[in-house]
């Protein structure tokens, strides 16, 4: 249907209480309302989403698909996919994305690079004639 998302399942969720240190690696969908200290990765052959809830913060490298962000990341972000930045988003590194939706509010600080998908180049099939050309 005309602007709908994808709906996607959370597989995972580290509580609110929760403080994770070194790296995670994901698969499928997760939700972080507590803290991590490391690089959050989701294996980048399979679909993902990651949430990142109002109370969530993560220092280190984040990767993902598809992201909605309602919290603090400190670290480079890079979306395959789509970046959602709730208005309560705060990212203090560079942001890497496909597609982007940032709400009033979110703050970024950083560099946005747009990472652009290879157009199909049209080629001609034979060199053109110009009409009326004596070439």
């Amino acid at each position: 249907m005309f602007g709908s998302k994808s709906k996607s399942t959370i597989d995972s969720l580290i509580g609110l209480s929760t403080r994770i240190e070194g790296d995670l690696h994901f698969k499928g969908g997760l939700r972080i309302d507590g803290q991590v200290r490391g690089n959050v990765i989701a294996d980048p052959s399979l679909p993902s989403m990651l949430v990142i809830s109002e109370h969530a913060m993560i220092e280190g490298e984040v990767r993902a698909a598809h992201m909605v962000v309602n919290g603090q990341i400190n670290g480079p972000v890079y979306s395959y996919e789509l970046l959602e930045l709730q208005p309560k988003a705060r990212i203090t590194g560079d942001v890497n994305y496909k597609a982007l939706e940032m709400h009033g509010g979110a703050l970024v600080s950083g560099k946005l690079t747009h990472e652009q998908t290879e157009e199909p180049v049209l080629k001609l099939a034979a060199p053109a004639k110009l009409i009326g050309s004596n070439t």
